[in-house]
């Protein structure tokens, strides 16, 4: 019996031009199709006119859906496994059945295409000979916070995925963990008709996106945070606090002011600001 195979296929992120005819022939050739969203692949399909077997396989019914999908490859069976937009595997649950066909020795190949966040590479003006993709940030600021401390240090551009729903939250995050100079480009609804791409400092997009009444569209976003010199030490960083209070400057005019100064971002310089209070 002919072994099975699991094609991994790209599809176009908005645009639905951008597709290869590699990826046109493997779905047509295709046994069954698992879709993460099969309403929103029909469209693809059908525009193509593709005539395929569809099966949802989406973070809510991929367990259910594991031992169905490998049972069909090892009868033989084609199935190519797209996402919503873009390439799968990438910020999807389709990683862990790559994983167990793998473990199953069920043969794999991936049919490459479009994707969102090298797309914002090669549009964001930076040097990224070097970048890291961290696909999406956490829902949470604290903790959100914390994973834009560790993106600090790395000293690389990084590419993230938002929603309209937190991108002026995360941009407000940027500007204080990473600086507001930081040099950003934000994507908004990539190969669509609204395309956008804007460039600047996390303070003009935060100032940007902040000032608009509805924020519509999925967002790639390139920023190169570039960790400063501290040049001044947590006693001379105390010592100004206090002197910068004593003069009735606000607290939050006080942290601005001495981490533009210390170099360092505000979160830092506010840890101390509450230690003072200790």
């Amino acid at each position: 019996m002919e072994q099975g195979k699991l094609f991994l296929v790209a599809t176009p992120i908005g645009n639905l031009k951008d597709i290869t005819l590699r990826a046109l022939e493997t779905l047509r050739e295709a046994d069954v199709i698992a879709a993460e969203d099969t309403r929103h692949t029909i469209k693809l399909l059908n525009h193509y006119e593709i005539k395929g077997k569809l099966m949802s396989f989406h973070e809510y019914s991929r367990e259910s859906r594991f031992e169905e999908l490998l049972e069909i490859l090892h009868d033989g069976k084609k199935v190519a496994l797209v996402s919503d937009a873009g390439t799968p595997v990438i910020s999807d649950p389709g990683f862990a059945l790559v994983a167990r066909c793998v473990q199953e020795g069920i043969c794999v190949e991936s049919i490459p295409g479009a994707c969102a966040a090298v797309t914002a590479v090669t549009l964001c003006a930076m040097d990224c000979s070097h970048f890291i993709f961290w696909g999406f940030l956490s829902q949470k600021q604290n903790a959100r916070r914390k994973e834009l401390e560790r993106i600090v240090q790395m000293q690389m551009p990084c590419v993230v995925y938002e929603s309209p729903n937190r991108i002026v939250k995360m941009l407000e995050d940027v500007c204080t963990v990473c600086g507001e100079d930081t040099p950003v480009c934000i994507c908004r609804e990539l190969t669509k008709l609204h395309e956008e791409v804007l460039r600047g400092t996390a303070k003009q997009a935060f100032e940007s996106f902040a000032g608009r009444d509805a924020v519509k569209g999925e967002f790639a976003v390139v920023f190169y945070p570039q960790e400063k010199t501290q040049i001044m030490d947590e006693a001379e960083i105390a010592a100004a606090l206090k002197l910068y209070l004593e003069k009735g400057m606000t607290k939050k005019s006080a942290v601005s002011q001495v981490a533009e100064q210390a170099g360092i971002p505000k979160n830092r310089v506010y840890q101390i600001m509450l230690q003072l209070g200790e």
